[in-house]
């Protein structure tokens, strides 16, 4: 019973699900597959690479700060959305003014958005909602018990005001993209430079000292070299899964859609994100679970983050690229469109955690608002925009009704960064 209780035995197992998918793809038998199995199997294997980088990220904390140990989690995560995004960008620049080249675009754009705001609409949402039910299984102090069951919030610590802040700045940045009707170089310095200047920021803290149990303590109480040889092995090997896997995944859902009754466009822009995005999905329930719902949330904050910055910001360099020269990514009035909305709604997400709560309520009227938008009335580019300004009118009645927090969070930000830098020179 010992050694079944040993942490490499959890290891040995988690990675020992992700192995067929790693055969299949190794031995070029994917055809010889039916497309129910090609999702079957793949998918087992993103959820074993997602335990994988969960472990991996938690070890890290012992040798580099928290919040970078989990951006390159987030990275990671999403690792399949940016192969996703960029193989229809590449597909954009490969056939110049032409129909195929702009629907490429389109889908390029589509995919992303859809990304972002599943990311927010069900990510954020749904571990929040997560988190509370978990408290009161357990009775986690996360969460505080208030008047009644809509009362009870999720509590997260001051911690991540420098990830809400960078997200309200790129945010902001978002909703003047479409005013170009593309996305073009200007574009990309000034997002992908605001995440790089993000990176720069966090990378500055001090190793977080946190007790982990299970496969990260085993791993921790490794001599360094070791353990930064194990955190390598675990990121890198669970990178290589997900983008094995989650791409043909995807692409079998696509391919059942139509026989289905449900058309390719949709897949791309929902199901095919859906699947991309449930690695984070499952790191972040996996962290909720242990008790670390403030971590789970910089992880999606984080995630939200470098989608919202380096994926759009890279989508023109990926088609100048395929074009052999520079050029505007250009994409349809309807993407625009797609691109308000997704802004409108990080607006709006980004108000209800200015006080570093987010109640059940909360959750429920992200989810809630989320579903609805597939209304059909709100699938031409008026109603995306009447969309767009609902999420905006809820984003500033909170901000005025929190007015007073947004210089708190401002100044815990810089307070954060400052205590980043003074940590690294006494270190």
């Amino acid at each position: 019973m010992g050694k079944l209780r040993h942490p490499l035995t959890a290891v040995a197992l988690v990675v020992a699900i992700t192995v067929p998918w790693l055969l299949v793809r190794l031995t070029d038998a994917v055809d010889a597959l039916s497309t129910v199995a090609v999702i079957a199997t793949s998918g087992v294997a993103v959820l074993g690479a997602a335990f994988i980088l969960t472990w991996a990220a938690e070890t890290a904390e012992a040798d580099v700060p928290r919040a970078f140990a989990l951006a390159v989690l987030a990275i990671i995560a999403v690792t399949p959305e940016y192969a996703v995004d960029a193989l229809y960008a590449w597909e954009a620049g490969a056939a110049p003014g032409t129909p195929a080249s702009m629907a490429a675009a389109d889908l390029a754009v589509a995919n992303m958005t859809g990304a972002n705001r599943i990311l927010i609409g069900l990510g954020w949402a749904g571990i929040a909602l997560y988190a509370v039910y978990r408290a009161r299984q357990t009775e986690h102090s996360s969460v505080e018990e208030r008047e009644g069951f809509l009362a009870d919030a999720v509590e997260l610590d001051p911690r991540i005001s420098i990830e809400l802040l960078f997200l309200g700045v790129a945010t902001v940045y978002a909703f003047l993209i479409p005013v170009n009707g593309g996305i073009d170089a200007v574009d990309a310095v000034f997002l992908v430079g605001l995440y790089c200047t993000y990176i720069f920021v966090i990378i500055r803290g001090e190793p977080t000292e946190h007790d982990h149990i299970g496969v990260p303590g085993y791993l921790q109480g490794l001599a360094r070299p070791r353990r930064l040889t194990a955190i390598l092995l675990l990121f890198v090997y669970s990178a290589a899964i997900i983008l094995l896997a989650v791409k043909p995944f995807a692409k079998g859902l696509e391919v059942l859609g139509p026989r289905l009754g449900v058309s390719s466009f949709f897949m791309i822009q929902w199901v095919a994100p859906l699947a991309s995005e449930s690695p984070e999905f499952i790191a972040t329930a996996y962290l909720v679970n242990k008790a670390r719902t403030t971590a789970s949330f910089n992880a999606l904050i984080s995630s939200k983050l470098n989608q919202w910055t380096l994926l759009i910001g890279t989508l023109v360099v990926v088609y100048s690229i395929s074009l052999g020269h520079y050029d505007m990514l250009s994409f349809s009035q309807k993407q625009a469109g797609e691109i308000w909305l997704t802004a409108a709604q990080s607006f709006f997400a980004v108000t209800l955690l200015i006080n570093f709560t987010i109640s059940v309520r909360e959750a429920l009227l992200l989810l809630g608002l989320f579903l609805a938008q597939f209304y059909p009335t709100f699938q031409s580019y008026e109603g995306l925009l009447a969309y767009s300004a609902l999420y905006l009118l809820l984003g500033l009645a909170v901000l005025v009704k929190r007015r007073r927090q947004l210089p708190v969070l401002v100044r815990t930000a810089r307070r954060e960064a400052t205590a980043s830098g003074e940590g690294t020179s006494e270190h």
